[in-house]
């Protein structure tokens, strides 16, 4: 496929509205939607609870688990009235069809929701109207379903810590990451709204997901209300995003050994999710270049940690940190980041040392 070319014919997205599913597309592939739909589509189903379940598929084209499940999930309920109504969001197809996340000539799907920082693109346009139809609606919760392109646990994030949020999240998995920020993504937009949640199902393909996906979504469908009670402190994992690590743009990077600015160590995707402490060696920086990692705050408010040292040709750590997202997918790291480096919190979100 010539993606260049492709691209060039992609017109601002429309909203397609659709009051059912068709069964056909229980059996079409993401990358074959733009055979079938219009663009994005809103799929209203009715259920016996009429408040709907949200839920948001391929806002990233190439993560396709969550398209993947619900297929599986509607496949579960064929001929049968869903448990509750449900709002089915199926995003950047024309994506999909190109298996990748973002179209060079699209903003990226989960950056454009309101609070983004391009309110008056088409594709903000789009979302906007999409949120104002789901609040309309009065949710009873929100998912949004996503992969990602690194070796990550399967995990789910909150941008809230209310008692509802956390035990939506806990339906997922025990780890739950909150974060603030990057802005304009599904979830921040949704939990003005009603409970939300994003999950992260690991890298397509790998074995269980879908499944595991599918039945976070069944139990969110057969979910009457939420539990009075919050959760125990020792039923959830909770961590905060601090920081985004992104590589400067003009700057080169390897993991293989090979001459760059960065030559980070081979197996850094391997330390996602565990406890690094101060010191450790992230990789060799070059001696001649001026280039430094860019460190961005995961929170509200300005932040002026500095979370690496540049010494003797080494990057190293400055402080302990718990990574995550980090991935050796050179397109992913260009179109999103090198990585987001959490701290364990508590309920009240104060960091919990571990020193």
């Amino acid at each position: 496929m010539d993606v260049l070319s492709s691209e060039m014919d992609v017109a601002p997205p429309q909203l397609t509205v659709l009051d059912h599913f068709p069964d056909h597309l229980l059996e079409v592939e993401a990358g074959h939607l733009w055979q079938h739909l219009e663009g994005p589509t809103l799929f209203q189903i009715e259920g016996r609870e009429r408040a709907p379940l949200f839920v948001t598929v391929l806002l990233h084209g190439n993560e396709i688990t969550g398209w993947q499940a619900i297929q599986e999930v509607l496949r579960s309920y064929q001929g049968k009235v869903l448990p509750r109504s449900l709002l089915l969001f199926v995003g950047n197809i024309e994506a999909a069809k190109a298996n990748v996340r973002t179209l060079s000539s699209q903003l990226d799907y989960n950056r454009v929701w309101p609070g983004t920082r391009f309110p008056d693109s088409a594709e903000a346009r789009l979302m906007q109207q999409v949120v104002d139809m789901v609040q309309a609606a009065s949710p009873f919760a929100s998912i949004d379903v996503h992969n990602n392109t690194g070796c990550n646990p399967l995990y789910g994030c909150v941008n809230k810590l209310a008692d509802d949020d956390l035990h939506l999240a806990r339906l997922f998995n025990r780890t739950i990451v909150y974060f603030e920020r990057p802005v304009g993504v599904q979830s921040i937009a949704l939990s003005q709204i009603c409970p939300a949640v994003t999950i992260e199902c690991g890298q397509v393909g790998a074995v269980g997901v879908i499944e595991k996906a599918a039945d976070f979504i069944r139990s969110a469908l057969q979910l009457t209300a939420f539990p009075e009670q919050p959760l125990p402190d020792q039923d959830i994992e909770l961590i905060k995003t601090f920081a985004i690590v992104r590589v400067p743009p003009e700057a080169e990077f390897s993991f293989d050994g090979s001459e760059a600015d960065f030559c980070f160590r081979a197996d850094l995707e391997q330390l996602n999710f565990s406890s690094l402490a101060p010191g450790t060696v992230w990789g060799r920086f070059s001696e001649g270049s001026e280039h430094r990692l860019d460190v961005f705050p995961g929170e509200t408010g300005d932040s002026h940690e500095t979370y690496f040292d540049y010494h003797d040709g080494e990057i190293r750590l400055r402080q302990q940190v718990i990574p995550a997202m980090i991935t050796h997918n050179s397109a992913a790291i260009r179109a999103d980041c090198l990585c987001y480096l959490m701290r364990p919190i508590d309920r009240q979100g104060c960091v919990i040392n571990n020193n």
